[in-house]
């Protein structure tokens, strides 16, 4: 439908309209096959098409902050031919990637890089003596994240030119929250407000950027006139350009439920969510523990939060697109007696490993990590997997680390964490399948799913261990006997139950990277007994995007990988 696109600035304005229309008609089709971030981009039509109209790309630059509203960006930029593979195995990301195309000047998916990014980019090209404009386009729920203040506070100092533009809709995952989204609030108002809101525009200027606005993103034609006012100004100044969009703009469903339409996934799973257990087990917990707190950035019900907001809103605290800030809060929380629980992403507690490090662990404080969506994620790609949470917290000291096996095990965790006196991090994956009956919960206690004398299975995590007991299984019609064990903490290990493992092939399985993961902490454990082991685990590199069973399978982690490992050698 969309493969050949003319030269936009050859066409009309009647015929980019019409190019608005096929642009969102290509997204909302796609997206509902594939999955994806749909009314983010919704919005984005017209800002985008009006973008590609003004500047020249690839040689000018833009940034997408936060990448996932870059699908009209994607579709204008040579790539509408195979948009159809959108976040599949092989497929175009859904993201920013520069090694897909060299219209993708920056690999964004966290939230906040932007503006450092096309500072970066600037001072580069003024150091080479180049021409071109960089453009930032950020979401006012990134706009909360605290680096872009350590940008702007590098403006003047760096003194390249650079547009800004926020994308002001009201919205991150959830509606935006905090002072500055309420500043930007004041920046829209109009007629008797001008005066006060002229002040407010002061702030800007004292970072050393003009700012322009507000205006309506989803107006073609102004956009397209604002941004040729703007791109002459922009080779002597630095230009803050403020536009309001809707989200889900030209999908009446998506503008009435923007929250709900922010990502949508392929196809529907039975499966149950660990995040809906987790809601629901604090907000049990929170009514007869009046120190339980729940602390998030920004992802309210994507994390299972929603109920626990609705009923204990004194003690539910949402922070915006801060991760640190939000560890920080909870190290705060829990010096005063209160048990704060930081339900976060994994890919996203990545960006506050220094809190957790020095705040919260340093001062081993009680607090809970709920660490969602660990190890591989899917369709997002490299930014989003969670593959490394094991490897960057298992090298601290005073934190323990809970892989549940199954929903029940998570419940039983949560209900035990609240008296556990010391940082926790519970890991587990967005969705559960299966429960298994097993030995009551005990902390730093792992238990035994099957025993067998020939091979020991060590799995940690609800889809290692269905590997495993599947593996298990077909090794044992060919004659050897498996032991699978539930690794249920990774640290600390058990030690008891490690030196009561006679078998001479050991086999470790995690859904996480293997350096500094749980098969490395193996492997030193067992260094100097003589046992032969085999580590399950990805390598030393950043996974692609891809469905969670594709991408297990691709880096050979599947049930017939493990079970042909175990005939293959233990027969010898």
């Amino acid at each position: 439908m969309l493969d050949g696109i003319p030269d936009l600035k050859s066409m009309s304005m009647e015929q980019l309209h019409s190019l608005c229309d096929k642009l969102r008609n290509k997204i909302i089709d796609t997206v509902m096959k594939n999955g994806g971030h749909l009314s983010s981009n919704l919005g984005m039509v017209e800002l985008t098409v009006a973008l590609h109209y003004v500047f020249d790309f690839p040689k000018d630059k833009v940034i997408y902050d936060v990448g996932h509203q870059c699908y009209t960006h994607k579709l204008l930029s040579g790539r509408a031919d195979k948009f159809d593979t959108l976040r599949k195995l092989g497929g175009i990301s859904g993201f920013p990637k520069r090694e897909e195309s060299e219209y993708d000047c920056y690999n964004t998916g966290h939230a906040g890089t932007s503006i450092s990014a096309a500072l970066g980019i600037a001072k580069a090209r003024d150091i080479k003596g180049e021409d071109f404009n960089v453009i930032a386009v950020i979401g006012d729920g990134s706009f909360n994240n605290g680096l872009v203040y350590e940008a702007f506070n590098s403006v003047s100092q760096i003194n390249s030119n650079i547009l800004i533009i926020i994308n002001d809709n009201h919205m991150s995952i959830t509606p935006t929250v905090g002072s500055m989204h309420e500043y930007l609030e004041k920046l829209t108002a109009d007629g008797e407000q001008n005066a006060k809101k002229r002040r407010h525009e002061t702030i800007f200027e004292r970072f050393g950027l003009v700012y322009d606005g507000y205006y309506d993103g989803n107006n073609l034609e102004l956009m397209i006139d604002k941004l040729q006012q703007i791109k002459q100004k922009i080779r002597t100044q630095s230009i803050i350009l403020h536009v309001k969009t809707i989200k889900g703009k030209g999908y009446l469903y998506c503008e009435e439920n923007p929250q709900e339409t922010h990502g949508i996934s392929a196809g529907n799973s039975k499966a149950t969510e660990y995040s809906s257990v987790l809601g629901s087990t604090l907000t049990q917990m929170a009514e007869s523990d009046k120190r339980i707190v729940a602390v998030t950035a920004a992802m309210t019900p994507s994390l299972g939060l929603s109920e626990f907001f609705q009923k204990y809103p004194e003690r539910a605290i949402d922070v915006g697109i801060c991760e640190s800030h939000a560890a920080v809060v909870c190290a705060g929380l829990a010096t005063e007696g209160l048990k704060p629980y930081y339900a976060v992403y994994s890919t996203f507690l990545q960006r506050a490993f220094d809190q957790v490090v020095v705040d919260i662990c340093s001062q081993n404080l009680p607090v809970t990590l709920c660490v969602d969506r660990a190890g591989i994620s899917g369709s997002d790609g490299e930014t989003h997997q969670g593959e490394f949470d094991l490897s960057f917290l298992s090298l601290i000291p005073n934190l323990t680390i809970a892989v549940p096996k199954d929903i029940s095990e998570f419940r039983q965790m949560l209900l035990a964490s609240a008296n556990f006196d010391g940082p926790l991090a519970i890991r587990y994956p967005k969705d559960g399948f299966k429960i298994y009956d097993g030995e009551p919960f005990k902390f730093g206690k792992w238990e035994k799913l099957r025993g067998g004398s020939d091979v020991a299975i060590i799995a940690c995590g609800e889809r290692m261990i269905n590997i495993a007991l599947s593996a298990a299984q077909i090794a044992c019609e060919d004659g050897i006997d498996c032991c699978v064990v539930n690794a249920r903490f990774v640290k600390p290990n058990d030690t008891h139950m490690l030196d009561a493992l006679n078998q001479k092939y050991i086999v470790t399985l995690e859904d996480n990277a293997l350096i500094g993961g749980f098969g490395s902490l193996i492997d030193m454990y067992f260094s100097r007994s003589g046992k032969i082991i085999k580590n399950f685990a990805y390598p030393d590199e950043f996974i692609p995007h891809g469905s969670v069973s594709e991408l297990i399978a691709k880096y050979g982690i599947s049930i017939k990988n493990v079970s042909d490992y175990i005939i293959k050698n233990a027969h010898r």
